[in-house]
């Protein structure tokens, strides 16, 4: 598989090259990104760094090279301004001492306005960079993505509170497709790690980083697989494995094509979302205004704010019976291949990361979990 690195270390790249800009030292068009303080070296090309502000503010830049041809990140062009700031009483090398500062197209927790950024990338910029910042000083990083707020609005960040750009949220060095085979075998690998150390009769599927957040603050006391597109392949070789119960968590948009039989999620292998829900509508006898009104909706999101526009009630019957589909549907592909006694649950959330619906079984086995009541 075509491989590269994820945004941190590009965002560690560019950083690192704009501090030693800071310090006078000569400009190479590569950094050495450490990774967990080993001896693992992480080979980083940089585009450029200058002085912006006299000799005490510098930009280094760097194009992002994920090696998925796929990835919304691939090309990204990533600036980091950083400069030194006088402190006192204040141990150096202390973690306190890096400043993050979320500039133009970098995502924010809307609900702390603090920038969106992985504990894993945070590591990785103060293992590169805390040996660096002089003594008595604190070291201040503006992020910013020139193209970040306009990727955003193709990404499902608004349903996770992000808003304003795109998340630093990687969480490896290395960069893997969703969609690829080494992916499968990832989220094989990391459900039966769970299957063999859990005490629970119950797995929780979710797809991507973000999924997984939401699934995490649920609190479901079973383990959490980030099955990324291969839904499909895991939900039966989680009936092999004699789980009892799985639960599907995750964004409508997304699962909605388990409604319609597509157990391999990813948008450029099949995407019939629209078409899904002109199904539904059609079955649930919606006027065929709204329903050619779909047509013209960029995302499901659009389309159920227009349902919900003429009725509420039916908005909500509507979500609640793509949620039971999808139920049965993952229940009847698990069965192409296997007997299975298993049990398929479903929760649905929105952008607005608010849970909609959760499907037949989920209330009989989930439901003490959530805070919707259907």
């Amino acid at each position: 598989m075509k491989k590269g690195f994820s945004l941190p270390l590009w965002v560690t790249a560019s950083a690192k090259a704009a501090v030693k800009k800071l310090l006078d030292l000569p400009f190479e068009n590569y950094e050495f990104i450490k990774i967990n303080n080993n001896k693992d070296l992480k080979r980083i090309k940089v585009h450029s760094a200058a002085f912006i502000k006299e000799n005490n503010v510098a930009l280094a830049i760097t194009f992002v090279n994920s090696g998925l041809d796929l990835d919304l990140t691939n090309n990204l062009e990533i600036w980091v301004v950083a400069s030194f700031v006088k402190i006192k009483n204040l141990e150096n090398h202390s973690k306190a001492i890096i400043d993050l500062v979320p500039g133009f197209g970098v995502g924010i927790d809307s609900s702390t306005e603090k920038i969106c950024i992985s504990e894993f990338a945070k590591n990785i910029i103060e293992i590169n960079l805390l040996e660096m910042i002089p003594q008595g000083s604190k070291l201040r990083l503006e992020i910013i993505f020139p193209k970040g707020k306009f990727l955003a609005e193709r990404t499902s960040n608004k349903a996770f509170g992000i808003v304003e750009g795109l998340s630093i949220i990687g969480t490896t060095a290395e960069t893997h497709i969703s969609a690829s085979p080494e992916q499968l075998k990832y989220a094989m690998d990391q459900l039966n790690q769970a299957i063999s150390s859990s005490v629970s009769d119950s797995i929780t599927f979710v797809i991507g980083e973000n999924g997984l957040d939401l699934a995490q603050k649920i609190d479901i006391p079973s383990p959490i697989i980030k099955v990324g597109n291969w839904i499909g392949p895991l939900l039966v070789h989680a009936a092999t494995k004699k789980v009892s119960k799985i639960l599907l968590l995750g964004y409508y948009g997304k699962l909605i094509k388990l409604a319609g039989g597509i157990f391999h999620t990813h948008n450029h292998l099949a995407d019939a979302r629209i078409e899904i829900l002109v199904y539904f509508a059609v079955k649930e006898k919606l006027p065929l205004k709204i329903i050619h009104s779909f047509m013209n909706s960029q995302t499901i999101d659009d389309a159920i704010k227009i349902v919900e526009g003429f009725n509420m009630q039916v908005a909500e019957k509507l979500i609640f019976e793509i949620s039971n589909q999808i139920e049965i549907r993952s229940k009847k592909y698990i069965e192409k291949y296997i007997s299975s006694d298993i049990k398929i649950g479903v929760a649905l959330f929105d952008r607005e990361r608010k849970i909609r619906s959760i499907s037949h079984n989920s209330q009989k086995m989930f439901s003490k979990f959530f805070t919707f009541k259907s």
